[in-house]
């Protein structure tokens, strides 16, 4: 169905959003939710958007207190007065006191997010909505799993995101008792058995609330093509059988795509203020060594700029980001290049974190592997200092540090699957090609197989390593950034406001 509007009015439905450009509301600037990547996607999207001239409107929940923290004190007479309906205002908040008072986007408690969920979804579905009247609706994941219902039963194009494969489920009962009417638009719910009829699925049939998302949206976007693709053939067992079916239904139709995420834009070694020395491609390699060095020694290792550095960037989780491969040749690795002084630092956390503690201590590595907990700043003098990242992930829903490791000349080492099969090319120095280290079979074997591949690399001639670093990091600035990812999402919209509506 053609847009109502020569400029479309698309209304971006988020729980989370890491800053909003400046103009488009009053004070939006100065807010931030962010839990994760969909907070920097959402930003990027709407940002892109903003300076497009395209006619976005924000719905976000009113995290108050989070909020009043970020703005100046000199400004709070103001950020009140705001909070008053200004007529032309882009930005939506969404109120309830569920959310006033929250110092986090997601709680610890399953039911807890469900009630901040139902609360945003009732403000969006009865007041926002109809207030905006919206040519487009593009929901993110399942904390908005029942608009796209609400948008299907309108004939309004809705663009479901799934950057989580995460799903809550409860009944209607439950959701109408938090304000939300589901009775004319139920029969575009997904519940966890076949629904007969509104009145004995109400109360004993739980809607799932992503498996919803995906099949009442128009269309749906996983954040990497690969990923979507292994997920429609059955390579993740982990993802419940309902999602991969409804993903299918979506894939098949030409209904389903995948567009990748993007680093934060501060991720740019030329300007990021936690390097010792900032450089770009053409300065790389002496800022690299300073920012080595410093590492170096604020983390206890060897003092040697000539030291082939590892960096773990990933949460330390056995299940999807593989830590157990790398615990298995941990040190046969390191004695391995002994004489070359390799290193490795971790900035991380998770449960696995005590077993690379103990492997250091037992072999008394301590000058030679670092295990930190995870800092931003830290994290981003590892990116500086390092040669090589590890990303051995059994899994990859997109996945970010393959991406910015490359802009700052460290190069991934990874297997490949999901986003980082859609990133990373297996570098051939002489083609000129490639910027990182793939393997196939997700084993120790595999990943010792791929670090050879890089230390191989790391040996070559100075000029020969210059010339393939300096490309990669050119290249990946100009590829892996928010312009090309909102360029992405604002094509689907125009292919979804050009087709016919096709309902159920």
């Amino acid at each position: 169905m053609p847009a109502s509007r020569k400029n479309p009015r698309v209304l971006i439905v988020t729980p989370e959003v890491t800053y909003l450009p400046n103009g488009m509301g009053n004070m939006s600037n100065y807010l931030t939710a962010k839990a994760g990547g969909l907070a920097d996607v959402s930003a990027a999207l709407i940002s892109a958007l903003f300076e497009q001239g395209a006619d976005v409107h924000v719905a976000l929940p009113d995290y108050r207190g989070m909020f009043n923290n970020q703005i100046p004190e000199r400004l709070q007479r103001e950020w009140q007065t705001i909070r008053e309906q200004v007529p032309d205002e882009r930005l939506h908040l969404a109120e309830d006191r569920v959310f006033y008072y929250r110092s986090q986007v997601y709680s610890n408690y399953t039911w807890k997010n469900l009630l901040i969920s139902l609360a945003f979804q009732r403000e969006v579905i009865n007041n926002i909505i109809p207030r905006v009247q919206p040519d487009l609706i593009h929901c993110n994941d399942w904390m908005t799993g029942l608009i796209p219902a609400m948008s299907r039963y309108h004939g309004i194009p809705c663009l479901f995101t799934i950057h989580n494969i995460h799903t809550v489920k409860t009944t209607m009962a439950h959701i109408e008792d938090r304000g939300i009417d589901t009775a004319q638009f139920w029969h575009n719910l997904y519940f966890e058995r076949a629904a007969y009829n509104y009145e004995e699925t109400r109360e004993s049939n739980p809607v799932d609330f992503l498996t919803s998302g995906i099949f009442a949206a128009h269309y749906v976007n996983t954040v990497s093509p690969t990923f979507l693709r292994e997920i429609v053939e059955g390579r993740h067992d982990f993802v419940e059988p309902q999602i991969r079916q409804e993903l299918s239904h979506k894939w098949h139709a030409h209904c389903g795509v995948g567009i990748l995420n993007a680093p934060d834009p501060s991720y740019n070694p030329a300007s990021d203020q936690a390097l010792a020395r900032r450089y770009d491609y053409t300065s790389f390699g002496d800022g690299k060594r300073e920012n080595k060095r410093l590492l170096q020694e604020n983390l206890g290792l060897i003092q040697d700029d000539q030291a082939p550095l590892f960096f773990w960037p990933s949460r330390l989780d056995t299940v999807q980001k593989g830590c157990q491969l790398l615990a298995d040749i941990l040190y046969h690795l390191v004695s391995s290049y002994w004489q070359q002084n390799l290193q490795i630092v971790f900035v991380a956390n998770g449960e696995f974190q005590r077993h690379f503690k103990d492997i250091v201590n037992f072999h008394q590595l301590h000058d030679r592997v670092a295990v930190c907990n995870f800092d931003e700043t830290l994290a981003r003098q590892a990116y500086g200092a390092s040669d090589f990242i590890l990303m051995p992930s059994r899994y990859e829903p997109c996945g970010l540090p393959q991406m910015i490791g490359p802009i700052y000349g460290a190069l991934p080492v990874a297997h490949d699957t999901g986003g980082i099969h859609d990133t990373v090319v297996h570098l051939q120095p002489e083609k000129n090609i490639g910027n990182g280290f793939l393997f196939e079979y997700h084993d120790a074997t595999g990943l010792l197989w791929a670090i050879e591949q890089a230390m191989n690399f790391y040996n070559l001639p100075a000029a020969v390593k210059q010339e393939q670093i300096a490309r990669i990091m050119k290249e990946s600035s100009a590829t892996f950034n928010h312009a090309v990812t909102a360029r992405r999402y604002i094509d689907l919209y125009e292919e979804m406001l050009q087709r016919p509506l096709l309902n159920r």
